[in-house]
């Protein structure tokens, strides 16, 4: 079971006042901001990294960075956005670490693409949103339907397989190639793995 469980879309503002009660050191004041954004960032990591510990990590991670840069805190500020770059510089560096599994790479990029698929709420730069549309709508018909199917629709193998009139193994090898496609597509886009990185975790956020 997770950790948090799993919450509507919120999206949480945060007094001034209580941003300036951090910067003074205050815990109580800690434990609501944690209270409040915990939750939303574990879920969002759960969803691209699959591994809890790991999550777990992060966000303690976050959190102990937050406290020790608390100083640094504009009240008058984004301070969402503040937040999520501490986390997303945690997570790139986990990135960089695991995306040496190919298997494991293909599971990340194949979660992105269902976290875009599926939000019409997500926070994605205008640029990056329409690389991911691009990047799918570039795939060969039968592909992207087979994507499309899988990934928005969450029908099963089998099932594609009989609205389609093919096999399964078919419908497992095209999508394969629609992700790494995909991939290769943003990749070539980014011309950074860096920016790969990042652009990951911006296109996984749903609040």
């Amino acid at each position: 079971m997770d950790k948090f469980p799993i919450m509507p879309h919120p999206s949480p503002k945060v007094d001034p006042d209580l941003l300036r009660r951090l910067r003074e050191g205050d815990d109580a004041a800690f434990k609501e901001i944690y209270d409040c954004f915990a939750p939303i960032l574990y879920q969002r990591l759960l969803r691209l990294l699959k591994d809890p510990d790991t999550v777990e990590e992060i966000l303690q991670d976050t959190f102990l960075k937050l406290w020790e840069k608390r100083a640094q805190i504009d009240p008058q500020r984004a301070f969402k956005t503040y937040l999520y770059r501490i986390t997303d510089h945690l997570a790139i560096d986990v990135f960089r670490k695991i995306t040496r599994d190919k298997a494991l790479q293909q599971e990340l990029w194949a979660s992105t693409v269902s976290s875009y698929l599926h939000t019409e709420e997500a926070l994605i730069a205008k640029e990056e949103q329409q690389l991911l549309s691009a990047a799918i709508n570039q795939l060969p018909p039968k592909r992207k339907q087979i994507l499309l199917l899988c990934k928005l629709h969450e029908k099963s193998y089998q099932e594609v397989a009989d609205l389609m009139g093919i096999s399964v193994s078919t419908v497992s090898n095209q999508l394969v190639k629609a992700i790494k496609e995909i991939k290769n597509f943003v990749l070539h886009a980014t011309r950074s793995e860096h920016a790969l990185l990042l652009f990951l975790l911006i296109a996984s956020r749903i609040f």
